[in-house]
């Protein structure tokens, strides 16, 4: 029986040198003899241990990594198509405490299944939510979202189910489902694995949407940044279509539902979603004035659903499972599980699915296993570049959306990056500042010039020059910021910056330049 190796084709693992693995793994098989086949899976997300190769077994899966092109004569020498011991061997792969411990329902499928293979999809419960879907009136797909409980998980949290509704009921000629991939946040990279591990989750949930909301076509804006991702995409698209997945019969129904692919032109504004919408409509990406809501006047003037990656990879289980299967997982308003993404100055990076609920403080220091430098952690930042900085003080916060709100942060994509005590928080604060300046679209004053004079201020201060006349400006700055600006890139930098002010103050004082005698 042919034995099947899987190595990552996933873009963290090539980035540490998966595909020179491949080869030579490729080559050391044909010139030995052996009855084995590479198959490039996704990545499991234990990014500290990739490459991470995988041999099938009797048993189970038997893990190796990280693995170098170096060690695999090695490897195979001591018998890795059997599983056999190597000082880089693993061990079962679903027993690593870092997979083990997770609750997979969005990712459950990835780093397991061959991404491009719709039968190997379908093998492991895939298209089942797309089947149940198209038996059912919209109305009652919609239902079943809302029941759910899902929240966007692009940041905002905002009820999936309410946005589908209402573009249910919105009159329009023509109805679209875009897909925001345009995932720019630092640590993040949740969407980017979806779509290289598990593409076919993304167009089941996006069908389903359509089929809901009465939307035919749909697109998903993928960043220029994340080629694998776009091209894993579009291959995926033309495999679902051949297969009567997509097209003018979804599964044979009377639904017609087709997807195009579109790469965006690497402004981070257009992950927001008016901004994305005048991209898509190959305006400049700038954002729109509300309202109109896009529900009522989206892309092209049409009624139009705007969800992440994320939100709509975990429609096809609840569509499976039913709404009260993943309503079940979570807490408070923050129902079902999230992929959270442990990245920064930490031991153990990588993408850890669970359900809403850990405490900050069991992410960093049980998951995530402390500094990647043995060093204290000083900050946590979550939400990305506008999220705030939290102090170990703040480590007993339940990872949920309005704990976190209560706590003036933020969850936003769920992307995490540890910090040691050598951080500068003034940096910091100066950096998103400095970030929101160079990334702002120019639309509105308070983000465009308060950005702008924000690093000025906070320069000022780095220099010792009236520290408490300028802290008070940066504050009203930010203050300004927050409730003036158009949208979240101005109304959420002062996240990072108050936060960084308020909880690490000491980074704000340094010592007054003096003027040397002459």
């Amino acid at each position: 029986m042919t034995v099947r190796i899987f190595v990552p084709r996933d873009a963290a693992a090539l980035a540490l040198g998966a595909e020179r693995v491949a080869k030579v793994l490729a080559s050391e098989i044909e010139a030995r003899g052996l009855d084995a086949t590479i198959v490039r899976n996704g990545s499991r997300g234990l990014h500290w241990l990739e490459p991470m190769v995988e041999v099938e077994t009797p048993e189970g899966r038997i893990a190796y990594g990280p693995v170098k092109s170096s060690d695999v004569a090695g490897l195979l020498d001591a018998g890795l198509i059997e599983g056999g011991n190597h000082a880089l061997c693993l061990g079962k792969t679903e027993e690593l405490p870092f997979l083990k411990r997770q609750t997979r329902l969005t990712f459950a499928r990835c780093g397991i299944i061959d991404p491009l293979s719709l039968a190997d999809y379908r093998a492991h419960d895939g298209l089942k939510g797309l089947e149940r879907a198209v038996t059912l009136a919209p109305a009652d797909i919609v239902a079943h979202v809302t029941e759910s409980g899902l929240r966007g998980r692009g940041g905002a949290g905002f009820p999936t189910g309410i946005k589908w509704k209402t573009v249910l009921e919105t009159p329009g000629v023509r109805k679209y489902i875009v897909c925001n991939a345009d995932e720019g946040d630092s640590g993040t990279f949740a969407d980017r694995m979806i779509m290289e591990g598990d593409p076919f989750v993304l167009i089941e949930g996006m069908a389903i949407a359509g089929i809901a909301t009465g939307a035919t076509k749909g697109f998903v804006y993928i960043r220029s940044e994340y080629p694998h991702a776009i091209a894993t995409m579009t291959e995926a698209v033309e495999i679902a279509h051949k297969a009567g997945v997509l097209g003018t019969s979804v599964l044979g129904s009377a639904h017609a539902f087709d997807i195009e692919i579109r790469a965006g032109a690497g402004a981070y504004v257009c992950g927001e979603e008016t901004a994305l919408l005048n991209s898509l409509e190959g305006k400049r990406g700038i954002v729109r004035a509300k309202p109109p809501l896009p529900a009522h006047k989206g892309l092209f003037d049409c009624p139009t659903v705007i969800n992440n990656v994320i939100s709509l990879a975990s429609v096809p289980i609840i569509m499976d499972k039913g709404p009260i299967y993943y309503k079940d997982f979570g807490m408070g308003r923050s129902r079902g599980t999230i992929p959270i993404q442990i990245a920064g100055n930490v031991r153990h990076r990588g993408l850890y699915e669970v359900a809403f609920g850990l405490t900050l403080g069991e992410i960093v220091d049980d998951i995530g296993d402390g500094t990647a430098s043995g060093r204290p952690v000083k900050a946590v930042q979550v939400g990305g570049p506008l999220g705030a900085y939290f102090p170990r003080a703040l480590f007993d916060t339940p990872f949920d959306y309005e704990a976190f709100a209560a706590k003036d942060g933020l969850i936003g994509h769920a992307g995490i990056v540890v910090f040691d005590d050598t951080a500068d928080m003034l940096k910091q604060a100066r950096f998103a500042m400095e970030f929101c300046a160079v990334e702002s679209c120019g639309k509105c004053t308070p983000c465009r010039i308060g950005s702008t004079r924000g690093v000025e201020v906070a320069d000022k201060i780095a220099k010792g020059i009236e520290p408490e006349k300028n802290r008070e400006l940066l504050a009203d700055l930010c203050n300004t910021m927050k409730f003036g600006s158009l949208c979240a890139l101005g109304g959420f930098t002062p996240y990072p910056v108050m936060s960084a002010m308020n909880h690490f103050p000491d980074d704000f004082s340094p010592a007054p330049i003096v003027e040397a005698a002459e």
